[in-house]
């Protein structure tokens, strides 16, 4: 029988796992999407710090633009995950007849 529960993380009050076990294996939903999102924040970081740095040299401050243009299109990512993330615990939530 699977047992289905929520965890409150200590680091958030608004964001809990959705627990799944069954038996001695247990799923934890959301580790996957945090990975997403901080892999996406430190690329964000990466091209705003090159693009900063290129624009000391007049030879580089159209790459230094782009790569702010590729940064500030990569933020539209970040709500792409978020809701991503809720679309998929909705859909487990459906899937395995249990609450949110």
């Amino acid at each position: 029988m699977a047992e289905i529960h929520r965890e409150r993380s200590s680091d958030s009050k608004e964001d809990e796992d959705i627990v799944i076990r069954m038996g001695s294996a247990e799923l934890l939903i959301r580790r996957r999407y945090q990975t997403l999102s901080i892999l996406n924040d430190f690329l964000i970081g990466i091209w705003f710090l090159v693009g900063s740095i290129f624009f000391f040299w007049s030879a580089w401050q159209e790459t230094g633009t782009w790569l702010f243009v590729v940064g500030s299109a990569q933020l539209l990512i970040r709500p792409v995950i978020r809701l991503a993330h809720r679309i998929h615990l909705k859909r487990s939530a459906a899937f395995g007849q249990w609450e949110m």
